[in-house]
């Protein structure tokens, strides 16, 4: 097997492969932040997990993904970078485009037949907990939910669902450092996209000369009325769309479910006021976000928490360091399902604010509250469930419950 070459904890100041970090996160996280609101790492890297630091980088035109390789930029033959990683005037344009098909009112329409996919989902979960002791949450209900919703509103046939599921992953785990990818993580990265060009190009094809209510038809409207989007554009686009529109999600719930099964006393508070679904997500997005971390270049020279940072260096934001500074979170490590809400960076903030933000909090909110609703308990029936190998996206790889 190839490994890295670049030792991680040179890049990031603390050792994301160690696997302690990767039950918990949290105290690395705060130890960086007490060293300081901007810490230079070894490589010369910045690295922050100051809440107030992180949101003036995501906020500044100072900082973007830059025209070099950042820690989510790629280098693909077959399509290029999506508007994730791309700084405007075209992240702007693209982003805009997309947005005239996936509006707020689209995700509204969504709730009647999200809520009857969350119930199809728990009616099966709740009988495999009842005659076996226990369900793996995250193929019960966490995983197939968002495909679900995410590929219906793509336009995505039912029959090809399953498909997606190891190109996806592929594509996730991919999204880390690539000083923390070895050559085959890479390679699959590469395949995967590989697969999804050849498979949406055909589905473009059959969407123009059958258009339907859906996503990958409502852009191909918008290319039709003159706007440029070209081909390959909208495949970087629905790649994207698709990955992000439920890789995230899964760990969301799957998050979210842990974090009851472990805080009896906050999932007694939402049985006992079922209105606390909203907060209990966004309580999960502070306290355990999907996302963890996110880079920036420096796109000029500027000065940040007192130190000079040059054109072109590298930044390292640390989203769930961030969720949980004291400056601006009380007792920001404990799990608490009534707190205000508060300005977390789950979806980050400015120009890339997570487009799919409605969605998300839609999905979580009808699963988390359903479940909370219809379970006679959430337990845990193994001690330390375990986790997928990546750094960006903090999720699990199974969940075992007793409901």
């Amino acid at each position: 097997m190839a490994q890295p070459t670049i030792e991680p904890a040179d890049f990031l100041g603390f050792n994301p492969l160690h696997p302690s970090f990767r039950q918990d996160p949290y105290p690395e996280f705060g130890r960086l932040r007490e060293a300081g609101p901007l810490v230079r790492t070894a490589s010369g890297t910045w690295v922050t997990a100051h809440h107030q630091v992180a949101g003036a980088v995501l906020r500044s035109p100072a900082f973007g993904h830059g025209d070099g390789p950042s820690v989510q930029r790629r280098s693909d033959p077959n399509v290029p970078p999506s508007f994730l990683v791309l700084d405007p005037p075209e992240h702007t344009r693209l982003r805009g485009l997309v947005s005239r098909a996936f509006t707020a009112r689209v995700v509204e329409r969504l709730r009647p037949r999200v809520a009857d996919v969350v119930t199809e989902l728990l009616d099966d979960a709740l009988e495999t907990s009842r005659t076996k002791g226990s369900v793996n949450l995250i193929e019960a209900l966490a995983y197939p939910l968002p495909v679900i919703v995410i590929c219906e509103l793509l336009g995505v046939p039912p029959e090809d669902q399953e498909r997606f599921r190891t190109w996806s992953e592929a594509l996730a785990r991919g999204l880390d450092p690539d000083f923390m990818m070895p050559e085959e993580i890479a390679a699959k990265r590469t395949e995967a996209r590989g697969h999804f060009v050849e498979y949406f190009l055909e589905l473009i094809e059959r969407r123009r000369r059958e258009p339907g209510d859906d996503l990958i038809s409502g852009l191909l409207a918008i290319e039709a009325e003159g706007d440029r989007l070209s081909v390959a554009d909208l495949l970087a686009t629905l790649i994207l769309l698709l990955v992000a529109g439920h890789e995230t999600t899964v760990n969301l719930i799957g998050n979210g479910a842990l974090a009851l099964a472990r805080h009896p006393d906050q999932l007694a508070a939402v049985r006992a006021d079922p209105s606390l679904a909203p907060s209990l997500v966004e309580e999960v997005l502070r306290y355990d976000p999907p996302v963890q971390l996110t880079g920036r270049q420096a796109l000029t020279d500027t000065e940040l928490a007192g130190h000079a940072v040059r054109r072109g260096e590298l930044m390292f934001l640390l989203i769930g360091g961030a969720n949980r500074d004291p400056a601006v979170f009380d007792d920001p490590d404990r799990f608490d399902v009534t707190r205000a809400p508060g300005r977390h960076y789950a979806f980050g903030l400015g120009v890339h604010f997570c487009l799919g933000a409605p969605l998300a909090r839609l999905e979580g909110e009808l699963a988390l509250g359903e479940l909370v609703r219809r379970s006679a308990t959430i337990e845990l029936a193994a001690p330390a469930p375990t986790y997928k190998d990546n750094l960006i996206l903090r999720g699990l790889a199974e969940l075992p419950l007793a409901l």
